[in-house]
């Protein structure tokens, strides 16, 4: 069961809240329809009720509220407008990745594809589907988890009558099977016929709380509907004609030349409208809401009116505040979530593969130029760059990891699940930290070969530091792909993590050269001797050159600079992304 008690949400720029105090509840076993026009507050409903929006009041899910549940996707399947995810990514591939937020089996993605009808299009993207098609998706996102609960903000709203009634379906069928069942809708009969409750509410009130053959027999009426470019001009002869015959006829005028018109026919209709010349494109009967007991400007009355009344709503006691946001949890199997992330776009390996030929052909130009070093020419590192194209690819990879999260945002709409949590940092950067090494590996092997092939390997000679050179090229490397992810994480853009990486040779390392080698520093020479005078007889001679080609890298104005940003940067993440009050 759903209990939604005193939801408020918080105003803004001195104008109303769009929901102010609403309290119903949806049971197990039915279907409930949250009816209302647009702007009526239903979505912002949703909203608080699954603590994605600041607000007030307390929403209990079987007695708990969302923030106790040890496992949300278990407990309940969200579809708030289209499928959230990277246009590029299949359907497998996005409900795999689910399967890691959720932490579920793989297996039940591919139990899910078949049953919401999608096994023929497993591998088509998401960019590519239709509308029903991704409302398919979109469902069996939400019963990944196998939750008790549904909460669907009009998963039938611009779908063609089969697929609205196949997804009506659907939802009936979990309803049968003991689960509750939320949507939302504006048209008022598909709520009187598909759903077994209604909550109707407007401008974030609650009008109406019954169930479904009360709410039709009560708020819906007979109407004709009228389609006329002098739709005021009919409106007012219709009611002059029933004022002459003491008739109860009520019109109402809508946008776009719509005319309702209750307690009439489409023969009086039509009668009034050939004896006046009014040109008609529409008129219909059909069964709809009745209007509202306080009139517009543009609505004429005339005859005693026939209000219906909604049911009594069982009062309920104010629940104790809260606000929105509050325990995000990360993905259940984070590591493997962001695997998935990572390796289910093709604008990884784009960027990897463009990495890896830019900096072969860079590579080559610089060797013709004699005056190159051989370091300089494998790194493909020229003056003009500020960084080689190792270093700017892996930045470009660690600002995607977090720029596509807030870009395309799957974590939000998961129930809990947020892209700024610790767990998930940590995966970000073991899965960012491990592709940046792979690519300097990769990227050193393929123009040291290209090198040799194009010029012979007498002139690509092994230098006598290659160990602190090979440390500081890795450290590099990585320190960029951080930079650019954390970056990216503060700032939620994937710009921003391209700019901080940038930023490093650019901005930050001539400060840092500036103080390293002013008149005022002290050196470390001699710091080896010194260790191994301190902990002889256990200091390995080795550790001399290795410590020695370690103070080598970090005394680098760029290596330090690279240092100073990545603390800087983790500072910011983990003062913007784990104090309480944080909003995703």
């Amino acid at each position: 069961m759903l209990q939604a008690i005193g939801l408020t949400s918080t105003p803004r720029r001195n104008r109303p809240p769009a929901v102010d105090d609403l309290t119903f509840e949806a049971r197990p076993g039915q279907v409930t329809a949250l009816l209302g026009p647009a702007g009526a507050g239903k979505t912002t409903t949703l909203r608080l009720m699954l603590g994605l929006e600041r607000g007030r009041g307390v929403t209990y899910f079987r007695g708990r509220p969302l923030h106790r549940v040890a496992h949300p996707p278990r407990e309940i399947g969200v579809l708030l407008g289209d499928v959230p995810g990277h246009p590029a990514r299949t359907v497998r591939g996005q409900l795999r990745m689910v399967c890691a937020v959720a932490g579920v089996p793989t297996s039940r993605a591919d139990d899910l594809i078949d049953a919401v009808g999608l096994e023929g299009l497993a591998d088509q993207r998401l960019g590519a589907l239709s509308r029903g098609m991704d409302r398919r998706l979109g469902i069996a996102a939400a019963l990944l988890g196998d939750p008790h609960a549904l909460v669907l903000d009009e998963p039938a709203a611009g779908l063609p009558p089969q697929e609205a009634a196949w997804l009506h379906g659907v939802l009936r069928t979990h309803a049968a099977r003991g689960g509750t069942v939320l949507y939302t809708t504006a048209d008022t009969k598909e709520a009187a016929r598909t759903a077994d409750h209604v909550v109707a509410i407007r401008a974030g009130r609650l009008v109406a709380d019954q169930d479904a053959a009360a709410f039709a027999r009560t708020r819906l009426r007979p109407r004709v509907a009228v389609r006329t470019p002098h739709a005021a001009r009919l409106a007012a002869q219709l009611t002059r004609e029933a004022r002459a015959a003491r008739r109860s006829v009520e019109a109402v005028a809508e946008r776009g030349g719509l005319l309702y018109v209750y307690g009439s026919d489409c023969a009086e209709v039509g009668e009034t409208a050939f004896r006046h010349g009014i040109l008609l494109h529409r008129l219909t009967e059909e069964t709809g809401p009745a209007p509202e007991p306080a009139s517009t400007p543009e609505s004429r009355t005339c005859g005693p009116e026939a209000a219906a009344h909604a049911a009594p709503v069982r009062p309920v006691p104010r629940a104790a505040r809260r606000r929105g946001g509050r325990r995000r949890r990360g993905p259940l199997r984070p590591l493997r979530y962001e695997l998935r992330r990572l390796t289910g776009v093709p604008s990884t390996a784009l960027a990897l593969g463009g990495t890896v030929a830019g900096s072969a052909v860079l590579a080559v130009l610089l060797g013709r130029l004699a005056a190159t070093p051989p370091p300089v020419a494998v790194a493909a590192w020229p003056e003009l760059l500020p960084l080689p194209p190792a270093a700017l690819g892996a930045g470009l990879v660690g600002a995607l990891s977090f720029g596509d999260e807030y870009r395309y945002p799957v974590l939000p709409t998961a129930l809990g699940a947020a892209p700024r949590r610790l767990g998930l940092l940590l995966a970000k950067l073991a899965v960012t930290g491990v592709t940046a090494l792979l690519l300097a590996v990769v990227v050193a092997v393929v123009d040291l070969e290209a090198l040799r092939l194009v010029y012979g390997g007498a002139l690509i000679p092994v230098p006598a530091d290659w160990p602190s050179l090979c440390a500081g090229w890795l450290a590099l490397v990585v320190g960029c792909g951080w930079a650019g992810l954390l970056a990216a994480g503060v700032f939620r853009a994937t710009a921003a993590g391209i700019v901080a990486v940038l930023a490093v040779p650019v901005v930050v390392a001539p400060t840092v050269e500036g103080a390293l080698l002013g008149p005022a520093v002290r050196a470390v020479a001699g710091l080896p001797a010194r260790l191994r005078e301190l902990a002889w007889p256990r200091w390995p001679h080795e550790a001399d050159r290795w410590l020695d080609g370690a103070l080598g890298v970090v005394a680098q104005p760029v290596g330090v600079a690279l240092g100073l940003s990545l603390t800087a940067l983790l500072c910011a993440f983990l003062f913007t992304g784990l104090r309480r009050d944080a909003r995703w």
